[in-house]
């Protein structure tokens, strides 16, 4: 689905039951037909007409057997990262004769799997649904949450489950003299803004580990035109950047020929034009040349002293594709 396409509670949100923050489908009452597991996946559900199992049809979602006792199928969702949630998105692509009338979800915070005596706290009602469709709800109570249940109303089938928010970080367990990550998705980093994410998947730059294969990263259309690339992070915590790393892992013929960062303390109520005010942020860094394949490590003696900044403009030379960036610094207290 294309960003424009999204409600504004969505954009520059975080999928907070992405596989890539650890978010996983503990339980089911029930997956019969298909594995609760492939509701959580980040890529778009699919549709194979001819694909059958021994089960029966092949779905791409969770999918629970006709339930003929008057009740409703569950599924208990553990989120990589406690997160405040700002909206849903109960999509049901594919899903025609078999997709659930009705779905409601609920949240705890919580140490451990949540018991049958679990106080949830409901922050979507039940909510009609239709067929092969995107559903998006916006949610009021917005936690920070890291269990989610998901009922369906009775049984059906659910391709997706996006819960689009901010990872909450805690860093009062942690000393502000400590270098971090501030970038990470687990440590409230977020893309807020890109010109272009023509191919792959722009919040795997974000992400823990190396790219997996090139569609595991962000690429851009070849530019025909003169000019940049370019995409925006805020940080988890406003921090004094000491080290920056841009990997272009699984890029070789397609790697940005450079790439330069900007950067600001930006106020969150200066967020509404953040785009227009990034062109004319300071230099972090200049112009550096990227290889392909390669994760590439700029220091201190490359990065401008900007002090405390909360936002970054990484700009890509023409075009390209990065797998992973990473902004290590010291929160400012």
């Amino acid at each position: 689905m294309n960003n424009d396409d999204l409600p504004a509670f969505a954009k520059g949100a975080v999928n907070l039951a992405s596989p890539r923050l650890g978010s996983e489908a503990v339980r089911a009452s029930n997956d019969f037909f298909a594995a609760k597991e492939r509701m959580l996946q980040d890529s778009p559900a699919v549709f194979i007409a001819d694909r059958f199992d021994d089960h029966g049809k092949w779905m791409d979602g969770w999918e629970s057997r006709r339930r003929r006792d008057g009740g409703e199928d569950w599924c208990l969702i553990r989120l990589g990262v406690a997160g405040h949630i700002h909206g849903v998105d109960i999509d049901t692509s594919h899903f025609t004769g078999n997709y659930p009338p009705a779905a409601s979800l609920l949240a705890w915070l919580g140490d451990g799997e949540p018991k049958d005596d679990t106080a949830w706290h409901e922050i979507v009602p039940a909510t009609t649904l239709g067929p092969s469709a995107h559903h998006f709800v916006a949610v009021a109570a917005t936690g920070p949450w890291n269990w989610l249940k998901l009922n369906m109303h009775p049984d059906g089938g659910i391709a997706r489950l996006r819960v689009f928010g901010e990872p909450f970080r805690d860093w009062s367990d942690s000393s502000a003299d400590a270098l971090h990550e501030l970038s990470a998705l687990m440590n409230g980093g977020r893309v807020i803004a890109y010109n272009d994410a023509h191919y792959g998947d722009v919040w795997a730059v974000l992400s823990e580990g190396r790219g997996v294969n090139m569609g595991d990263g962000w690429e851009t259309r070849r530019r025909r035109e003169p000019g940049s690339d370019w995409l925006i992070v805020t940080l988890g915590a406003p921090g004094t950047i000491e080290r920056i790393e841009v990997d272009t892992a699984h890029f070789k013929g397609n790697f940005p020929d450079s790439c330069s960062l900007q950067a600001a303390y930006v106020d969150s109520g200066n967020e509404g034009s953040i785009v227009t005010q990034s062109m004319f942020w300071p230099e972090l860094m200049g112009e550096e040349k990227l290889a392909a394949d390669a994760i590439h490590s700029f220091e201190n003696d490359k990065l401008a002293a900007l002090g405390a900044v909360t936002h970054i403009r990484l700009n890509i030379h023409p075009d390209g594709g990065v797998s992973r960036f990473r902004a290590f610094g010291r929160r400012q207290t």
